[in-house]
């Protein structure tokens, strides 16, 4: 399977995606990692892609992930064009139009896995952790407030660099719950074995993302 990726000219294709299990999709954005911080990355033909877009598209995986402009995803996994569905909202949050969209990418569009991936320095958790309430931010940072009242509750009010750090992982574990919770879709498909909810937190300093279980 890790061959057959890495030694694609241009777009996945359907024969592809189709082969691979969940567990295929999650080592995909694992190696993804790997590569993009030993700077092993790889180098598709642009021309190739383009030809292989026009013909529709394949990704393996969804990624909902955060606006934060320093967690660039296709960077974080060394992916192509074609390769990921992401997904991005301050907070990396279970919105009704997200959880939509990550309905369409796995049941409709075959991508096998949904990665919810915060970061760490999250400017929304740390709204959140602060009670900041503004326009649509009020609404946006009350889906993070599950996260805050528990990690709070863990460690303590002080929002010092480590406790907002946590907070983000702990919100990552909400959004994967909300995913869980709030559709049918999503839930039945993981049930079934058909895709993977898994989560993760990308470390802004390093490039390296901490897996959750």
């Amino acid at each position: 399977m890790m061959n057959r990726y890495l030694s694609l000219e241009g777009a996945i294709g359907a024969e592809l995606q189709a082969s691979l299990t969940p567990a295929d999709a999650i080592a995909l954005l694992k190696d993804g990692v790997k590569r993009s911080t030993t700077e092993e990355t790889t180098q598709r033909n642009r021309s190739a892609l383009l030809t292989d877009a026009a013909g529709g598209q394949y990704p393996y995986a969804a990624v909902l992930s955060c606006i934060d402009s320093r967690a660039p995803v296709e960077q974080i996994f060394d992916a192509a064009s074609g390769d990921l569905f992401v997904a991005r909202v301050a907070g990396n949050v279970a919105s009704p139009d997200l959880i939509a969209s990550l309905e369409y990418a796995t049941k409709y569009a075959g991508s096998k896995a949904i990665l919810v991936l915060g970061h760490t320095r999250c400017g929304a958790v740390k709204g959140a952790w602060a009670g900041l309430e503004d326009g649509h931010l009020t609404g946006l940072l009350g889906r993070i407030q599950p996260a805050v009242t528990a990690t709070k509750a863990e460690v303590g009010a002080e929002d010092s660099a480590e406790n907002l750090d946590r907070c983000s992982h702990v919100n990552v574990r909400e959004t994967m719950g909300a995913l869980r919770q709030e559709s049918d879709i999503l839930s039945g498909l993981e049930a079934e074995g058909k895709i993977a909810i898994v989560g993760g937190v990308y470390d802004v300093a390093t490039g390296e993302v901490a897996w959750l279980d």
